[in-house]
């Protein structure tokens, strides 16, 4: 019983270290979201941190045009990036898991 229990224990850990890897392995990759007109482009990681931000001088002139693209763009690519990192964390998680019987019902 006790070396089951160590097992599993061995496997929790491989599984948290994964986890801590893929977590890294994130911040590499890049989500790009641009505005319908492409006047606005803005790149993140799948960690949701904004690597760049690029805006047309034409967009620069409309202040209230900017602020609204930059919410909804930003928005977007947080979306993108958040539902790339839940699928790669939660992946990551399960891979290194141990099979515990009656787990399978939560997928």
């Amino acid at each position: 019983m006790f070396g089951d229990m160590m097992q599993m224990m061995g496997k929790l850990k491989e599984a948290q270290k994964k986890v801590e890897e893929t977590k890294k392995r994130l911040d590499t990759v890049l989500v790009d979201e641009s505005s319908s007109d492409n006047e606005l482009q803005v790149t993140l990681t799948a960690n949701r941190t904004i690597k760049s931000i690029a805006i047309s001088d034409d967009l620069m002139k409309d202040k209230e045009k900017l602020e609204d693209y930059l919410v909804m763009t930003l928005n977007k690519a947080i979306e993108k990036a958040t539902k790339i990192n839940e699928a790669e964390l939660a992946s990551a998680a399960k891979d290194g898991l141990p099979n515990i019987p009656g787990m399978d019902m939560f997928k």
